[in-house]
């Protein structure tokens, strides 16, 4: 056997993969590959009370207030998992909107079983991982 054969085999599987895989499965993996680019730490990765770097794609963004102030709340989905960044006393930050690749670092904390990390310092990034 030479040794193409076995970059052929994996060539030929992960084309297989793609072929049988969801649109949000290769969309999530694409996610999970720009981690590094993005000096990410995987959101499922993250604890309670612990300061993280996080990185990924804005699924929702809402106002909500909390406590009778304006909140931004924004879930960020980096493909492994999902995280709520809340901007208290924010009604709205440009560039802060659905489908925007964001970095964001701060104590992460749970509530009602959800990760949220409150006015993390934030980068908005070009989709593509630039």
């Amino acid at each position: 056997m030479s040794t193409a054969e076995p970059v052929k085999k994996g060539r030929l599987r992960g084309f297989f993969q793609r072929l049988t895989s969801s649109q949000a499965e290769l969309e999530a993996e694409e996610l999970r590959e720009d981690l590094g680019r993005h000096g990410a730490t995987p959101i499922a990765s993250c604890g309670e009370r612990q300061r993280s770097c996080v990185a990924g794609t804005l699924r929702t963004v809402t106002l909500r207030p909390r406590g009778g102030a304006p909140a931004l709340e924004a879930e960020l989905y980096d493909g492994s998992d999902v995280i709520d960044l809340v901007w208290l006393g924010r009604r709205k930050i440009a560039g802060i909107e659905p489908g925007r690749v964001v970095r964001a670092e701060g104590l992460v904390s749970v509530q009602d079983g959800r990760k949220v990390m409150f006015n993390p310092r934030y980068e908005l990034r070009p989709a593509g991982g630039q």
